[in-house]
């Protein structure tokens, strides 16, 4: 069993930088693959990011290359999510999610936190 909770959602401005952090409960987060989606009223929840358990291979979905950096501590049980250049339509509801399987798809992954609040203004 998982527990996660994100923190570092916030209100910023477009072009603004936000870190949010998950911190995971258990003594075997370093083997779990670690995503972060989001979600925003209406859609489904979309991917975001993933990075493996021990080679620490990261994905990224399109709409967030080369502005979103995941990363993980294993020593702090912690996954973080770096964003900047921040864009309104990155506004949603950030969620944190542990698997045992690599993929992009939120049936890949067993526990998720409560999700975290991003509003980007314009």
């Amino acid at each position: 069993q998982v527990h996660l909770v994100e923190s570092g959602g916030g209100l910023v401005q477009a072009g603004g930088s936000l870190r949010l952090s998950c911190a995971a409960s258990g003594r075997t987060f370093s083997a779990y693959y670690m995503g972060w989606f989001r979600q925003t009223p209406g859609k489904e929840r979309e991917f975001v990011a993933t990075i493996r358990n021990w080679s620490g291979s990261r994905s990224y979905a399109d709409s967030v290359t080369g502005r979103f950096t995941i990363s993980r501590d294993n020593a702090a049980n912690t996954v973080y999510l770096q964003m900047n250049s921040l864009k309104p339509e990155d506004t949603a509801i950030y969620y944190c999610a542990a698997g045992i399987s690599a993929g992009i798809s939120s049936s890949n992954y067993m526990y998720w936190g409560q999700g975290t609040q991003v509003t980007v203004s314009s």
